[in-house]
């Protein structure tokens, strides 16, 4: 079986503030200012490389430094980037106000990762994926939204499956719920991750158990994971029928990306045993040590390290 990780979708710097008071409207305050490599399709490429399955990455950087630094970056991760170089845009920034209680609120910029084209796309490279990963962040304009659209059809005409993670419940909302849902109608998504507010957006419920139901059916996918944050998460497990994974406890300090390192860590679980209990397990582990860390990706260390043994993942070596 093929098993080959491909993930399409925006790279972008986070520009990540943090404060340790509430910002004074008008006033000063000290804080953490500090930039940090980012953007959903990324991150989950990266946090599947982490875990143990090699991932390959498509995506649009400027003809500038910051795109050289992404290219480099993502080599150090061991991730195979394909990556597109814009010249009329730079490569893509994210401002990520994390507050004093670990909450996270996000300003995108539209750079090169907003750009992708569907002539731009390795077409020969996404026929042979064995999986492919979506953020919704690619499907609020368009461009990218072509361009991953046409890449999830290369890809499931050749055998793929495809996940897809919504991204964002205020984008969604905007863009509007049958609007949205009508990008994926015939994308024949496998698997889908929404968090609790995009999940209540999306199926109208607002009961964990139901929100797993209806939105199979709203969907049409063969596996709903809902991430569920400090109550971890819930787990379709066929027709009518879902578990609830336990959450790891964890002190929160940043939320940021911790939904993206479950989407790359269940990939790389489920990739090699095809079992979403399991998968969910792990990632909800995985996240759980992220949102103790400050940013996205922050570096590994003894306790990720030791959890990913434990899971039988990645060796001591993840990371670098």
């Amino acid at each position: 079986m093929n098993d080959a990780l491909w993930v399409v979708g925006d790279f972008a710097w986070d520009v990540l503030i943090r404060t340790n008071a509430p910002l004074q409207t008008g006033g000063d305050t000290y804080g953490e200012v500090g930039l940090a490599p980012g953007g959903s399709a990324a991150n989950a490429a990266v946090w599947a490389e982490r875990c143990g399955r090699h991932a390959h990455f498509v995506g649009k950087v400027g003809s500038d430094r910051l795109g050289d630094l992404a290219a480099e970056n993502l080599a150090e991760e061991g991730v195979e980037a394909l990556l597109v170089h814009a010249d009329a845009r730079a490569t893509g920034s994210v401002a990520v106000w994390i507050d004093h209680t670990g909450e996270r609120s996000m300003v995108s910029g539209k750079g090169a990762d907003h750009d992708l084209l569907p002539s731009e796309l390795p077409r020969a490279r996404l026929a042979e994926a064995g999986h492919l990963h979506l953020s919704g962040w690619s499907f609020f304009a368009d461009p990218p939204r072509t361009a991953v659209r046409e890449a999830a059809k290369i890809a499931k005409a050749g055998g793929a499956t495809v996940s897809f993670d919504p991204a964002s419940f205020q984008l969604i909302e905007t863009v509007g719920v049958e609007r949205f849902l009508g990008f994926l109608a015939d994308l024949e998504i496998d698997l889908i991750f929404p968090n609790y507010e995009e999940g209540v957006v999306l199926s109208g419920e607002r009961e964990p158990e139901r929100i797993v139901e209806v939105l199979a059916e709203r969907c049409e996918v063969a596996q709903v994971v809902l991430k569920l944050d400090a109550r971890g998460a819930r787990v379709q497990t066929g027709p009518g029928e879902s578990v609830a994974i336990p959450a790891t406890p964890s002190q929160m300090v940043d939320a940021t990306g911790a939904g993206d390192a479950f989407a790359g860590a269940f990939l790389a679980d489920w990739l090699e045993h095809r079992d979403p209990v399991r998968a969910a397990t792990f990632a909800a582990d995985v996240s759980a040590w992220v949102v103790e860390q400050a940013g996205a990706r922050p570096k590994p260390d003894a306790h990720l390290r030791r959890r990913l043994v434990e899971h039988g993942r990645a060796g001591e070596e993840v990371g670098g």
